[in-house]
Protein backbone atom coordinates (compact mmCIF):
# COMPACT_ATOMS: atom_id res chain seq x y z
CA UNK A 1 0.00 0.00 0.00
CA UNK A 2 1.44 3.29 -1.03
CA UNK A 3 0.73 7.20 -1.24
CA UNK A 4 0.19 10.00 -3.83
CA UNK A 5 3.39 12.52 -2.75
CA UNK A 6 0.55 14.99 -1.77
CA UNK A 7 -1.25 12.30 0.75
CA UNK A 8 2.41 11.57 1.68
CA UNK A 9 2.96 15.26 3.11
CA UNK A 10 0.02 15.79 4.70
CA UNK A 11 -0.01 11.96 6.71
CA UNK A 12 3.79 11.38 7.54
CA UNK A 13 5.08 15.18 8.76
CA UNK A 14 8.31 15.40 8.08
CA UNK A 15 8.99 11.32 6.19
CA UNK A 16 9.70 11.47 2.90
CA UNK A 17 10.55 7.99 1.76
CA UNK A 18 11.47 4.25 3.60
CA UNK A 19 15.18 3.24 2.75
CA UNK A 20 16.55 -0.32 3.53
CA UNK A 21 19.19 -0.41 5.81
CA UNK A 22 20.65 -3.12 4.02
CA UNK A 23 21.37 -1.81 0.40
CA UNK A 24 20.22 2.31 0.44
CA UNK A 25 17.04 1.00 -1.93
CA UNK A 26 14.28 3.89 -2.10
CA UNK A 27 10.71 2.73 -1.27
CA UNK A 28 7.71 5.00 -1.32
CA UNK A 29 5.64 5.60 2.38
CA UNK A 30 3.41 2.55 2.59
CA UNK A 31 2.85 -1.14 4.27
CA UNK A 32 5.70 -2.08 3.41
CA UNK A 33 8.89 -3.53 5.44
CA UNK A 34 11.00 -5.70 3.16
CA UNK A 35 13.13 -3.97 0.64
CA UNK A 36 12.29 -5.43 -2.78
CA UNK A 37 15.76 -4.88 -3.84
CA UNK A 38 17.56 -7.09 -1.61
CA UNK A 39 14.76 -8.06 1.10
CA UNK A 40 16.64 -5.73 4.05
CA UNK A 41 14.36 -4.27 6.87
CA UNK A 42 13.20 -0.65 5.96
CA UNK A 43 13.14 2.30 8.12
CA UNK A 44 11.81 5.32 7.90
CA UNK A 45 13.88 8.44 5.87
CA UNK A 46 13.05 12.49 6.92
CA UNK A 47 13.49 15.80 5.60
CA UNK A 48 13.51 17.47 8.91
CA UNK A 49 13.33 21.83 9.08
CA UNK A 50 14.56 24.20 11.37
CA UNK A 51 13.62 22.36 14.85
CA UNK A 52 14.26 24.42 18.04
CA UNK A 53 13.90 23.41 21.69
CA UNK A 54 11.53 26.20 22.15
CA UNK A 55 9.03 24.46 19.81
CA UNK A 56 9.55 21.09 21.56
CA UNK A 57 9.01 22.49 24.97
CA UNK A 58 5.88 24.09 24.01
CA UNK A 59 4.52 20.77 22.93
CA UNK A 60 2.21 18.27 25.12
CA UNK A 61 3.41 16.33 28.31
CA UNK A 62 3.94 13.59 25.75
CA UNK A 63 5.89 11.97 23.27
CA UNK A 64 3.86 14.28 20.77
CA UNK A 65 5.97 17.08 21.37
CA UNK A 66 8.24 15.30 19.22
CA UNK A 67 5.88 15.24 16.30
CA UNK A 68 7.89 17.09 13.93
CA UNK A 69 10.44 14.02 14.02
CA UNK A 70 8.17 11.86 14.02
CA UNK A 71 6.28 10.03 10.77
CA UNK A 72 3.13 11.69 11.28
CA UNK A 73 0.72 14.33 10.92
CA UNK A 74 1.42 17.69 12.95
CA UNK A 75 -1.99 17.27 14.38
CA UNK A 76 -1.38 13.91 15.93
CA UNK A 77 -1.47 15.02 19.46
CA UNK A 78 -5.26 15.77 18.77
CA UNK A 79 -6.41 12.28 17.70
CA UNK A 80 -8.03 9.61 20.06
CA UNK A 81 -4.43 7.85 21.34
CA UNK A 82 -3.17 7.31 24.83
CA UNK A 83 -0.74 9.48 24.58
CA UNK A 84 2.34 8.30 25.93
CA UNK A 85 5.63 9.30 27.12
CA UNK A 86 7.22 11.90 29.14
CA UNK A 87 8.14 9.34 31.75
CA UNK A 88 10.57 10.30 34.80
CA UNK A 89 14.15 10.06 34.78
CA UNK A 90 14.72 8.92 38.12
CA UNK A 91 18.27 10.01 40.17
CA UNK A 92 19.09 6.84 41.18
CA UNK A 93 21.40 7.63 43.94
CA UNK A 94 20.64 4.37 46.20
CA UNK A 95 21.39 2.16 43.50
CA UNK A 96 24.47 3.58 42.33
CA UNK A 97 26.31 3.35 45.46
CA UNK A 98 25.22 -0.38 45.94
CA UNK A 99 26.90 -1.00 42.66
CA UNK A 100 29.96 1.22 43.62
CA UNK A 101 29.25 3.98 41.20
CA UNK A 102 30.87 6.99 41.71
CA UNK A 103 28.84 8.63 39.10
CA UNK A 104 25.96 9.84 38.43
CA UNK A 105 22.95 7.36 37.61
CA UNK A 106 19.64 7.39 36.00
CA UNK A 107 16.77 5.03 35.54
CA UNK A 108 14.42 5.69 32.51
CA UNK A 109 11.05 4.49 33.79
CA UNK A 110 9.13 3.77 31.31
CA UNK A 111 6.82 1.77 33.71
CA UNK A 112 5.02 4.85 33.85
CA UNK A 113 3.26 5.03 30.33
CA UNK A 114 -0.58 4.00 30.17
CA UNK A 115 0.11 0.33 30.12
CA UNK A 116 3.16 0.15 31.46
CA UNK A 117 5.92 -0.62 29.42
CA UNK A 118 7.70 1.58 26.51
CA UNK A 119 5.35 -0.51 24.18
CA UNK A 120 2.76 2.30 24.17
CA UNK A 121 5.44 4.89 22.63
CA UNK A 122 6.29 2.35 19.38
CA UNK A 123 2.21 1.32 19.45
CA UNK A 124 1.21 5.28 19.34
CA UNK A 125 3.29 6.11 16.40
CA UNK A 126 2.51 3.25 14.56
CA UNK A 127 -1.14 3.77 14.72
CA UNK A 128 -0.86 6.67 14.11
CA UNK A 129 0.65 5.07 10.18
CA UNK A 130 -1.81 2.60 10.21
CA UNK A 131 -4.92 5.05 9.88
CA UNK A 132 -2.97 7.06 7.22
CA UNK A 133 -2.85 3.89 5.38
CA UNK A 134 -6.24 2.94 5.94
CA UNK A 135 -6.26 -0.27 8.64
CA UNK A 136 -9.24 -0.20 10.40
CA UNK A 137 -7.58 -3.08 12.83
CA UNK A 138 -4.68 -3.13 14.78
CA UNK A 139 -2.79 -6.45 15.46
CA UNK A 140 0.74 -7.89 16.46
CA UNK A 141 2.94 -10.49 17.53
CA UNK A 142 4.31 -10.06 20.55
CA UNK A 143 5.98 -11.55 23.84
CA UNK A 144 3.30 -9.81 26.41
CA UNK A 145 3.35 -5.83 26.69
CA UNK A 146 3.33 -5.32 23.21
CA UNK A 147 -0.10 -6.72 23.06
CA UNK A 148 -1.24 -5.31 25.91
CA UNK A 149 -0.09 -1.90 24.38
CA UNK A 150 -2.25 -2.75 20.67
CA UNK A 151 -5.08 -3.55 22.55
CA UNK A 152 -5.76 -0.47 24.98
CA UNK A 153 -4.78 1.67 21.95
CA UNK A 154 -7.11 0.18 19.57
CA UNK A 155 -9.67 0.56 22.27
CA UNK A 156 -9.14 3.82 22.63
CA UNK A 157 -9.34 4.39 18.79
CA UNK A 158 -12.35 2.54 18.48
CA UNK A 159 -10.50 -0.43 16.63
CA UNK A 160 -10.87 -3.88 17.00
CA UNK A 161 -7.60 -5.21 18.09
CA UNK A 162 -5.96 -9.06 17.29
CA UNK A 163 -2.58 -10.02 18.80
CA UNK A 164 -1.20 -13.32 18.71
CA UNK A 165 1.03 -14.14 21.61
CA UNK A 166 2.62 -17.72 22.38
CA UNK A 167 0.71 -19.73 24.92
CA UNK A 168 3.14 -19.72 27.67
CA UNK A 169 3.06 -16.07 28.45
CA UNK A 170 2.51 -15.01 32.12
CA UNK A 171 -0.93 -15.23 32.86
CA UNK A 172 -0.98 -11.00 34.26
CA UNK A 173 -0.22 -10.13 30.80
CA UNK A 174 -2.69 -12.54 29.04
CA UNK A 175 -5.35 -11.40 31.42
CA UNK A 176 -4.43 -7.45 31.03
CA UNK A 177 -4.34 -7.67 27.43
CA UNK A 178 -8.25 -9.48 27.58
CA UNK A 179 -9.41 -6.71 29.65
CA UNK A 180 -9.95 -4.74 26.33
CA UNK A 181 -12.00 -6.97 24.54
CA UNK A 182 -10.05 -7.59 21.61
CA UNK A 183 -8.78 -10.93 20.11
CA UNK A 184 -6.53 -12.33 22.09
CA UNK A 185 -4.61 -15.75 20.24
CA UNK A 186 -2.63 -18.21 21.81
CA UNK A 187 -0.37 -19.84 19.32
CA UNK A 188 1.79 -23.01 20.78
CA UNK A 189 4.94 -21.94 20.13
CA UNK A 190 7.70 -19.10 21.10
CA UNK A 191 7.44 -15.79 19.19
CA UNK A 192 9.31 -16.21 16.68
CA UNK A 193 6.41 -18.63 15.43
CA UNK A 194 3.97 -16.35 16.03
CA UNK A 195 5.76 -13.41 14.10
CA UNK A 196 6.39 -16.32 11.61
CA UNK A 197 2.93 -16.90 11.54
CA UNK A 198 1.64 -13.02 11.21
CA UNK A 199 4.13 -12.30 8.39
CA UNK A 200 1.78 -15.36 6.44
CA UNK A 201 -1.29 -13.92 7.60
CA UNK A 202 -0.23 -10.20 5.83
CA UNK A 203 -2.22 -10.51 2.07
CA UNK A 204 -4.48 -13.12 3.15
CA UNK A 205 -8.51 -12.05 2.94
CA UNK A 206 -9.18 -12.59 7.04
CA UNK A 207 -6.58 -10.21 7.73
CA UNK A 208 -6.28 -7.57 4.76
CA UNK A 209 -7.78 -4.98 7.06
CA UNK A 210 -4.94 -5.55 9.69
CA UNK A 211 -2.41 -3.03 10.80
CA UNK A 212 0.29 -5.51 12.09
CA UNK A 213 2.14 -2.37 14.62
CA UNK A 214 5.90 -4.63 14.14
CA UNK A 215 5.24 -6.57 10.65
CA UNK A 216 3.68 -4.20 8.37
CA UNK A 217 4.21 -1.19 9.99
CA UNK A 218 7.07 -1.87 11.59
CA UNK A 219 9.51 1.00 9.97
CA UNK A 220 6.62 3.40 11.91
CA UNK A 221 6.60 1.27 15.02
CA UNK A 222 10.51 1.03 15.59
CA UNK A 223 10.49 5.18 15.10
CA UNK A 224 8.64 5.54 19.01
CA UNK A 225 11.40 3.89 20.56
CA UNK A 226 13.34 7.04 19.34
CA UNK A 227 11.38 9.25 22.12
CA UNK A 228 13.14 7.37 24.49
CA UNK A 229 16.09 9.17 23.76
CA UNK A 230 14.85 12.40 22.96
CA UNK A 231 13.23 12.18 26.68
CA UNK A 232 16.76 11.14 28.17
CA UNK A 233 18.23 14.29 26.49
CA UNK A 234 15.53 16.50 27.32
CA UNK A 235 15.53 15.52 30.50
CA UNK A 236 19.08 15.87 31.22
CA UNK A 237 18.81 19.77 29.85
CA UNK A 238 19.62 19.32 26.58
CA UNK A 239 23.14 16.96 26.93
CA UNK A 240 23.77 13.46 26.09
CA UNK A 241 24.95 11.24 29.42
CA UNK A 242 28.46 9.15 29.34
CA UNK A 243 26.71 6.15 28.56
CA UNK A 244 23.74 4.06 28.54
CA UNK A 245 22.26 0.38 29.07
CA UNK A 246 19.24 -1.07 27.43
CA UNK A 247 17.35 -3.83 27.62
CA UNK A 248 17.36 -6.00 23.67
CA UNK A 249 14.60 -8.02 22.53
CA UNK A 250 15.14 -7.47 18.79
CA UNK A 251 17.30 -4.98 19.06
CA UNK A 252 15.37 -2.16 17.97
CA UNK A 253 15.07 0.10 21.05
CA UNK A 254 18.55 0.19 21.38
CA UNK A 255 19.79 1.74 17.86
CA UNK A 256 16.64 3.80 18.03
CA UNK A 257 17.53 5.11 20.96
CA UNK A 258 21.11 5.87 19.39
CA UNK A 259 19.35 7.15 15.80
CA UNK A 260 17.28 9.62 18.14
CA UNK A 261 20.25 11.03 19.79
CA UNK A 262 22.05 11.20 16.55
CA UNK A 263 19.35 13.75 14.91
CA UNK A 264 19.46 15.75 17.77
CA UNK A 265 23.13 16.35 17.52
CA UNK A 266 22.59 16.49 13.89
CA UNK A 267 19.79 19.27 14.47
CA UNK A 268 21.90 21.52 17.13
CA UNK A 269 19.59 20.34 19.79
CA UNK A 270 22.18 18.54 21.90
CA UNK A 271 25.76 19.24 21.93
CA UNK A 272 28.07 16.36 19.74
CA UNK A 273 29.79 14.18 22.19
CA UNK A 274 31.38 10.98 22.13
CA UNK A 275 28.93 8.46 24.52
CA UNK A 276 28.66 4.80 24.81
CA UNK A 277 26.16 2.01 24.13
CA UNK A 278 25.83 -1.22 26.08
CA UNK A 279 22.67 -3.99 25.50
CA UNK A 280 21.72 -6.06 28.08
CA UNK A 281 20.16 -9.76 27.44
CA UNK A 282 19.56 -12.50 29.45
CA UNK A 283 21.57 -16.05 29.55
CA UNK A 284 18.68 -18.36 28.22
CA UNK A 285 17.84 -15.95 25.19
CA UNK A 286 21.42 -14.34 24.31
CA UNK A 287 22.14 -14.46 20.53
CA UNK A 288 23.24 -10.78 19.69
CA UNK A 289 25.16 -10.99 23.56
CA UNK A 290 26.84 -14.13 22.03
CA UNK A 291 27.90 -12.72 18.59
CA UNK A 292 29.28 -9.89 20.19
CA UNK A 293 31.45 -11.44 22.52
CA UNK A 294 32.03 -13.36 19.52
CA UNK A 295 33.12 -11.13 16.98
CA UNK A 296 30.46 -12.08 14.73
CA UNK A 297 28.71 -9.64 12.70
CA UNK A 298 25.58 -12.24 11.71
CA UNK A 299 23.44 -13.20 14.53
CA UNK A 300 22.44 -17.21 15.22
CA UNK A 301 19.36 -17.87 15.93
CA UNK A 302 18.30 -19.56 19.25
CA UNK A 303 15.36 -20.86 21.15
CA UNK A 304 14.73 -18.77 23.66
CA UNK A 305 14.53 -20.34 27.52
CA UNK A 306 14.38 -17.60 30.24
CA UNK A 307 12.17 -16.11 32.96
CA UNK A 308 12.54 -12.94 30.62
CA UNK A 309 9.81 -13.67 28.40
CA UNK A 310 9.16 -9.43 26.99
CA UNK A 311 13.20 -10.43 26.03
CA UNK A 312 12.55 -14.08 24.58
CA UNK A 313 13.19 -13.09 20.81
CA UNK A 314 15.71 -15.68 19.39
CA UNK A 315 15.73 -14.08 16.15
CA UNK A 316 16.21 -10.69 16.67
CA UNK A 317 15.28 -8.37 13.88
CA UNK A 318 17.48 -5.58 14.39
CA UNK A 319 20.12 -7.90 16.17
CA UNK A 320 22.78 -6.74 13.30
CA UNK A 321 22.26 -3.14 13.70
CA UNK A 322 22.64 -3.06 17.72
CA UNK A 323 26.08 -4.99 17.53
CA UNK A 324 26.51 -2.04 14.88
CA UNK A 325 25.65 0.71 17.39
CA UNK A 326 27.54 -1.10 20.53
CA UNK A 327 30.56 -1.24 18.54
CA UNK A 328 30.50 2.08 16.96
CA UNK A 329 30.22 4.10 20.30
CA UNK A 330 32.84 1.39 22.22
CA UNK A 331 30.57 -0.24 24.03
CA UNK A 332 29.40 -3.79 24.76
CA UNK A 333 26.29 -6.55 25.46
CA UNK A 334 26.17 -8.55 28.32
CA UNK A 335 24.02 -11.48 29.14
CA UNK A 336 22.92 -12.57 33.05
CA UNK A 337 21.56 -15.77 34.20
CA UNK A 338 17.54 -15.96 35.42
CA UNK A 339 18.51 -15.61 39.11
CA UNK A 340 20.79 -13.18 38.54
CA UNK A 341 17.31 -11.11 36.93
CA UNK A 342 15.52 -11.66 39.71
CA UNK A 343 18.31 -10.23 42.18
CA UNK A 344 18.18 -7.29 39.48
CA UNK A 345 15.14 -6.62 40.35
CA UNK A 346 14.75 -6.90 43.78
CA UNK A 347 17.96 -4.77 44.08
CA UNK A 348 16.61 -1.83 41.84
CA UNK A 349 12.96 -1.99 44.43
CA UNK A 350 14.77 -1.98 47.67
CA UNK A 351 17.17 0.91 46.66
CA UNK A 352 14.88 2.94 44.10
CA UNK A 353 11.35 2.05 45.06
CA UNK A 354 10.84 0.98 41.60
CA UNK A 355 9.50 -2.71 40.74
CA UNK A 356 10.55 -3.60 37.20
CA UNK A 357 9.31 -6.16 34.69
CA UNK A 358 12.17 -9.29 34.33
CA UNK A 359 13.52 -6.72 31.28
CA UNK A 360 14.31 -4.84 34.17
CA UNK A 361 16.18 -6.90 36.29
CA UNK A 362 18.37 -7.74 33.21
CA UNK A 363 19.35 -4.40 32.97
CA UNK A 364 20.25 -3.88 36.15
CA UNK A 365 22.26 -7.07 36.69
CA UNK A 366 23.97 -6.84 33.37
CA UNK A 367 24.81 -3.36 34.79
CA UNK A 368 26.43 -4.73 38.00
CA UNK A 369 28.19 -7.28 35.30
CA UNK A 370 29.44 -4.97 32.78
CA UNK A 371 30.61 -2.55 35.74
CA UNK A 372 32.57 -5.75 37.65
CA UNK A 373 34.12 -6.76 33.86
CA UNK A 374 35.51 -3.07 33.65
CA UNK A 375 33.62 -2.22 30.62
CA UNK A 376 31.09 0.31 32.44
CA UNK A 377 32.76 3.24 33.79
CA UNK A 378 31.54 3.42 37.31
CA UNK A 379 32.59 7.73 37.68
CA UNK A 380 30.63 8.20 33.90
CA UNK A 381 26.77 10.00 33.81
CA UNK A 382 25.06 6.43 33.22
CA UNK A 383 21.37 5.50 32.43
CA UNK A 384 19.61 2.55 32.76
CA UNK A 385 16.54 2.37 30.98
CA UNK A 386 13.69 0.02 32.78
CA UNK A 387 10.79 -0.67 30.21
CA UNK A 388 8.07 -2.27 32.20
CA UNK A 389 6.20 -2.69 35.35
CA UNK A 390 7.22 -5.28 37.33
CA UNK A 391 3.07 -6.25 38.55
CA UNK A 392 3.16 -8.25 34.86
CA UNK A 393 5.94 -10.41 35.78
CA UNK A 394 5.39 -11.32 39.08
CA UNK A 395 5.36 -14.97 38.79
CA UNK A 396 9.30 -14.28 38.02
CA UNK A 397 10.21 -13.49 42.08
CA UNK A 398 7.01 -15.12 43.60
CA UNK A 399 8.08 -17.48 46.58
CA UNK A 400 6.06 -18.73 49.93
CA UNK A 401 3.50 -15.86 50.49
CA UNK A 402 5.20 -12.83 50.42
CA UNK A 403 4.73 -12.53 54.53
CA UNK A 404 7.60 -11.65 57.34
CA UNK A 405 5.31 -13.33 59.37
CA UNK A 406 1.90 -14.53 60.03
CA UNK A 407 1.22 -13.23 63.91
CA UNK A 408 -1.43 -12.83 66.12
CA UNK A 409 -2.55 -9.58 66.34
CA UNK A 410 -0.19 -8.30 69.57
CA UNK A 411 2.44 -5.76 70.01
CA UNK A 412 4.95 -8.14 71.58
CA UNK A 413 4.94 -10.05 68.45
CA UNK A 414 5.39 -6.83 66.33
CA UNK A 415 8.19 -6.65 68.28
CA UNK A 416 9.38 -9.72 67.94
CA UNK A 417 9.54 -9.90 63.95
CA UNK A 418 11.08 -6.84 63.98
CA UNK A 419 14.27 -8.05 66.36
CA UNK A 420 14.39 -10.60 64.19
CA UNK A 421 15.48 -9.05 61.18
CA UNK A 422 13.02 -10.56 59.10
Amino acid sequence: MTLTADRVGQSFGAATHLVCRACGAHANLGADYSCWECFGPLEVAYEFGDITREQIEAGPLSLWRYAALLPVPANVAESRNLAPGMTRLHRADNLAKALGMTGTLWVKDDSGNPTHSFKDRVVAVAQSAGIQLGFTTLACASTGNLAHAVAAAAARAGQRSVVLVPSNLESNKIQATAAYNGFVIGIDGNYDDVNRLCSELIGEEVSADWGFVNVNLRPYYAEGSKTVGYEIAEQLGWRLPDQVVIPVASGALLTKIDKGWREFVKLGLVDGRDYRVFGAQATGCNPVSTAFANGLDVIRPVKPDTIAKSLAIGNPADGPYALDAVRRSNGAIGDVSDEEVVEGIRLLAETEGIFAETAGGVTVAVTRKLLAEGKLDPAGETVIVNTGEGLKTLDAISSGTGFSATISPSVDLVAEVIASGK
